[in-house]
Parts: structure tokens; sequence; C-alpha cells
């Protein structure tokens, strides 16, 4: 089974790069399935209908989230509904509302997809991540699926780390998103687990995390205040990882690093 998963997608210049250049991965990987995260898909900050929409419609499976994911108030109408393929981390408090975790189907695959966030230097109050795995992994252990995968949304890398080797042999594979910065150290831990600190974003290259960058010079150098505004024009990075599963277990793990102009 071959998986694509991407990292944070920034406004429209990341949904449309996404778009036009799946076609060519899926085809270059054979790709079963593709999920991405999609906390900052409209302008930077939570999902729309017509954002999530587009990105589904041409080739996306899931949209995984994070910390912005509850920022538009039609996205927690895509969150409740249990057929739309968005999810929102596991650990926010009892109540929150939205589904947590998705199962993905294509003719006799299954596989099972669920969503942490971190609690370092992270301003939500949520519940222990690690906890929670245990109570997910717990609840579907006895399920068949092809593959079980993680995205843990948190900020630093030490306890995406620690998380990853918790995880280790439990399941197929651990992404990390969040920080927009694709780090180099994919590897197989323990149990044919994959794992990889940060799976990077798909926005403007010559960008701050996708952000207009001079906008956040000015914060930096002149202590104004900061509005959050997406760079809308250049070269789009593309960042992921293609993850190769054979029976829960991952056999290999390879960056995804593309430009779209």
């Amino acid at each position: 089974m071959n998986i694509l998963f991407f990292g944070d997608v920034v406004g429209r210049p990341g949904r449309e790069a996404l778009v036009k250049i799946l076609p060519k991965l899926k085809k270059k990987y054979e790709a079963d399935f593709v999920i991405a995260n999609g906390e900052n898909l409209a302008h930077g900050r939570g999902i729309t209908k017509k954002t999530a929409s587009f990105v589904l419609k041409n080739g996306v499976d899931l949209l995984t989230g994070g910390n912005h994911i509850f920022a538009q108030e039609e996205g927690l109408s895509l969150l409740a509904d249990k057929e739309v393929p968005i999810i929102r981390p596991a650990n926010y408090k009892e109540g929150t509302p939205g589904k947590s975790e998705f199962i993905l189907k294509k003719e006799d695959k299954k596989i099972f997809v669920f969503n942490l966030i971190g609690r370092v230097f992270m301003k939500d109050e949520v519940d222990c991540p690690f906890r929670k795995a245990d109570e997910i992994l717990e609840r579907v252990k006895k399920e068949k699926f092809q593959a079980v995968i993680v995205d843990f949304h948190a900020e630093v890398t030490s306890e995406k780390k620690a998380m990853g080797h918790y995880l280790a042999g439990r399941v197929s594979a651990f992404v990390g998103t969040h920080t927009h910065i694709q780090t180099n150290d994919p590897m197989i831990l323990k149990e044919k687990t994959a794992y990889i600190t940060d799976l990077g974003m798909v926005g403007v290259a010559d960008s701050v995390l996708g952000a207009d960058k001079e906008r956040v010079l000015a914060q930096f150098l002149y202590n104004e205040p900061f509005r959050y505004e997406i760079s809308e024009e250049g070269e789009v990075e593309i960042d992921g990882v293609f993850l190769k599963i054979e029976k829960s277990k991952t056999t290999q793990i390879k960056i995804i690093k593309e430009f779209v102009s």
C-alpha cells in the first residue's frame, strides 16, 4: 500500500499548487491514499466548506488538523459531520466539537488515521497526548486495518521524538506537523514504524512559514502588532512523505519536496 502525506497546506497558493501537482505525484508513487494537514487551508487559519471541498474533490482523501482547525465557524460543521474526512486532535478537552479519527477505505484497503496535539509551548490546554494515544489504540486494536497512521501536531522536536518512540510498533507511521519546516530525519523505528519529526508545509517558499515575510520582519524589528497574512505570490514548496506499508508495517519512508510555479 502506498500513501502520500503532506504538511500544512497554507491558503490559496498551497491549495492550488497541491491540486496541480497531485496527478503527477499520485502516478509516480502509485498512491492508494492521499492525506494532508488542513488546519491552514483557509487563508492560513482554519477550514471552510469551499476550501475543503476544493482539495477533497481533487485528489486528497483526508485532512488532519491542529490548533487552528477551529478558526473558521464553517469548519465546526465539517468536523461534526461523520461523513466528511476532516479530523481534529483527539486530546482536546471533553466536549470539544468534531471527530478526531477516520477510517479510509478503498477497494480491499482500510486504514485508520488519528490526530493528536502536543502540549509543550502550545497555547491550548489539552489532555495528555501519550495517554490519549493509549486509549485510542487500545480501543481499535482488534480492528483489521492495513495501516494505522497518526499526525502529531506539535511545536517541540523532543516531544515529537518521544511520542514517536512511544508509539513505535503500535502504529504504522508517525508524522509530525505544525512547524512548517520539513525535517531531514525520515526513519523506520522498531517494528517497522515510519517516523518524521515534521512534514513541512505546502505554501509559498519565499515566506516565513507561509506568511508574508515583510509583516513578520516588521514584528521582529519594530515590535509592530502581528497580523497573519499569507504570502500570495511566488513558487510554492510542496513538502511531505511517501510511505510504503505492507501488512501494517512500513517498509519505506521517503521525503517529498517539490516546487510548483
